[in-house]
């Protein structure tokens, strides 16, 4: 059944009664010879064969062969496919479409990302309430080979300041641009060598960031292990930036996030890419001691928003499924933790903006999105623009609209408009798109999906 309906999928994509079907090459391939050597590793008292070890000195030049060598033989394979121009025509043809991402209020603009269907990278837009768009930073210009992404951004609290991440050739070492976003003049020297961090602002006064101490030798496969959250105060350089967490501490990850009304910091801190402890620094307080809310690495857990000292945090201890609980900044150990949306038998993924909490869910590949007040009253299920897939935006605690995305078999990325206070929503932006969706019925295809797995 599953080799009939990929011959049906595979006529529909070509779109052509005269394409002939792909057939396999007959020219089998000629790998070249990888070298073997003796080295030996004991690790805990195990002794670990390992024949292939000098391959992970990617600086020496016999590695650098081995590299061409391999992408040599895949060079040639690839030449040699009849019908590969075929599907790249075709592939480049499904894929020239608008894109765009949800909309997110900074100052007094709106920025959105938008992609004009074939831009290597998403484009930052913003426009003002009655204004015309206009690009606001543009990653396809970064460099003259288009290698330069943008690779994470963040606002100051009033919008007016903006510092944004640059990742060069894909390096996971990072630098990042300060800039004023109402002039687009750069205000300060580059921060260099980030890693694997997030920004958060401090008011408009600075901003938290991690990395590690820059290694010797290769970028690639030197060790970093030992993450530190940093300071940076505008007007500072780089050198005088503070160590909040890691020093002492020897964490794989470590991370930093601000409160919206500026209270609280917490620090999310790992060793792997499951399971974190949490921390909490009062902002406010004359203290700067750390407090802890969880010193073990037994749960994802991380703090989504706060009501003065009441935190809301979303965990999966004791929740695979994840859920929100409650608890007080006097005492926010797990065992004053108190239900506040539970887990339920699918997964939630957790929002927040213009004052309330919405629930993602994912049931049967459909989105289901519950609204929630702070006192944990569920106000609605968002009516959605029909069955399919929903992202919720980011919004500011005092917005009065945020934006989800929304897309279908039939409906590819609108963008729409909701109102918590009223649980409107209307059509935002829609992609300009040659395609007619009344000559398809949703229904039938969620028919044949359920029909499926029978033939397994």
């Amino acid at each position: 059944m599953y080799k009939f309906l990929l011959f049906i999928l595979s006529i529909h994509f070509f779109g052509c009664k005269d394409t002939k079907m792909p057939q396999p090459l007959k020219d089998p391939l000629k790998y070249p010879e990888t070298r073997r050597d003796s080295t030996q590793s004991t690790y805990f008292d195990t002794v670990i064969v390992d024949p292939y070890h000098w391959l992970e000195d990617d600086l020496s030049q016999e590695t650098g062969k081995w590299v061409d060598d391999q992408n040599a033989v895949t060079t040639s394979y690839l030449d040699k496919i009849p019908f590969r121009a075929a599907y790249k025509a075709r592939l480049e043809k499904l894929w020239n479409y608008e894109k765009f991402g949800a909309p997110f209020k900074e100052g007094k603009f709106t920025y959105f990302y938008k992609n004009d269907g074939l831009q290597n990278q998403f484009v930052l837009w913003r426009k003002e309430k009655d204004g015309e768009a206009e690009i606001f930073l543009d990653p396809n210009t970064f460099s003259k080979d288009g290698t330069t992404s943008l690779a994470g951004i963040e606002f100051s609290k009033d919008g007016s300041k903006v510092a944004y991440q640059i990742s060069e050739g894909g390096s996971d070492w990072r630098k990042v641009i300060i800039m004023d976003a109402g002039t687009k003049t750069i205000l300060e020297d580059t921060i260099i060598d980030v890693k694997f961090s997030g920004l958060s602002w401090k008011g408009n006064d600075g901003f938290y960031y991690s990395s590690y101490d820059k290694p010797k030798g290769s970028e690639l496969s030197a060790k970093t292990d030992q993450h530190k959250l940093y300071y940076h105060k505008l007007g500072t350089s780089q050198e005088e930036d503070k160590v909040i967490f890691g020093a002492s501490q020897k964490r794989r990850y470590v991370g930093g996030s601000v409160t919206e009304d500026q209270r609280f910091l917490f620090i999310n801190a790992a060793n792997s890419t499951t399971g974190n402890e949490l921390y909490m620094l009062d902002l406010l307080g004359k203290s700067e001691r750390l407090i802890t809310i969880l010193n073990n690495f037994e749960s994802d857990s991380y703090v989504l928003e706060n009501d003065g000292t009441k935190l809301y945090i979303v965990t999966n201890l004791d929740a695979p499924n994840q859920k929100i609980v409650t608890t007080d900044a006097a005492n926010p150990s797990p065992a004053n933790w108190k239900d506040f949306i539970p887990e339920t038998e699918n997964v939630l993924e957790a929002g927040k903006g213009c004052g309330y909490f919405f629930a993602h869910y994912m049931k049967d590949a459909l989105s289901i999105i519950k609204q929630y007040d702070y006192s944990g009253k569920l106000i609605r299920n968002i009516e959605l623009p029909g069955l399919g897939t929903a992202s919720m935006g980011t919004a500011k605690r005092e917005d009065k609209e945020i934006y989800f995305s929304f897309t279908n078999y039939i409906t590819p990325g609108s963008i729409y408009q909701y109102a918590p206070s009223s649980g409107k929503s209307s059509l935002y932006i829609k992609p300009k798109i040659d395609f007619n969706p009344d000559i398809f019925n949703q229904n039938k295809f969620f028919t044949l999906q359920k029909m499926v797995p029978k033939f397994q």
